[in-house]
């Protein structure tokens, strides 16, 4: 049972804190309780990440609409997380640091297919399905050299903010936040801002660090939009309903 306990800690914690934990029962040394909160709130994220675009998914489909999304800015969200998730993958980086980046990629192509689809561009979307899976192969078959990725990387800083921030502009010319859903922007804002804990104890890249913060910051200025969008977004479905 003892041997099975420790199996399953060693996906929370190193072999150093394992000896801390269970040989010298030190149960509060701080660099370990630093890098097993890091780990698991890594894997939490992880674990999130496999639903939280799911509600802006649902939404699109449901209304059959992808009013409100500038899908631009998912565009530049792909290749943001695209580049990260690549990134990481080839510098070896423990997957709890960067794992989600794959189910967020995976949500965040959807996105952008169902907006081209539903805004009339099917054959767009089919075109530029095959074209991403084929720069994805590329990067993470090792054709790709590290300093290109790297530099992708370091793309993200600016490309983050441009791609949030178009959002922000197409919900302030509308008025509205449109087809946002507000769980997904909840669950992104508040992921990025763990992220860069997790960032700094699991990988110490700076890019990767000054990348979350930004987007912690690009996040935060969508949620307030949809908490002071929010009532409006109620009265013109009232005044749908009214005129139907």
């Amino acid at each position: 049972m003892a041997h099975l306990i420790r199996e399953t800690a060693l996906f929370l914690v190193t072999q150093e804190c394992m000896k801390e934990y269970f040989d010298d029962f030190n149960f509060f040394h701080v660099g370990c309780f630093k890098a097993t909160l890091s780990k698991s709130l890594g894997l939490g994220i992880i674990a999130g990440s496999l639903l939280v675009k799911i509600p802006q998914i649902v939404k699109i489909i449901k209304n059959k609409s992808g009013e409100g999304i500038n899908v631009f800015s998912v565009l530049l969200d792909l290749f943001a997380i695209s580049a990260m998730s690549s990134y990481s993958f080839m510098n070896k980086f423990p997957f709890s640091a960067w794992g989600d980046g794959v189910f967020l990629g995976l949500q965040t192509l959807a996105i952008a297919i169902l907006v081209m689809h539903y805004g009339g561009e099917t054959i767009k979307a089919t075109a530029f399905l095959a074209a991403y899976m084929a720069v994805i192969l590329a990067a993470n078959s090792g054709l790709t050299p590290i300093h290109v990725l790297w530099a992708c990387q370091a793309m993200n800083i600016p490309i983050v903010l441009i791609s949030k921030f178009m959002q922000a502009h197409t919900n302030y010319s509308n008025g509205s936040t449109g087809q946002l859903s507000a769980a997904t922007c909840f669950l992104l804002f508040f992921g990025s801002l763990a992220r860069i804990f997790t960032s700094i104890q699991e990988t110490g890249d700076s890019t990767m660090i000054i990348m979350f913060m930004c987007s912690s910051l690009a996040n935060g200025v969508i949620v307030m939009q949809l908490l002071y969008y929010w009532n409006v977004d109620v009265k013109k479905k009232e005044k749908l309903r009214k005129k139907r």
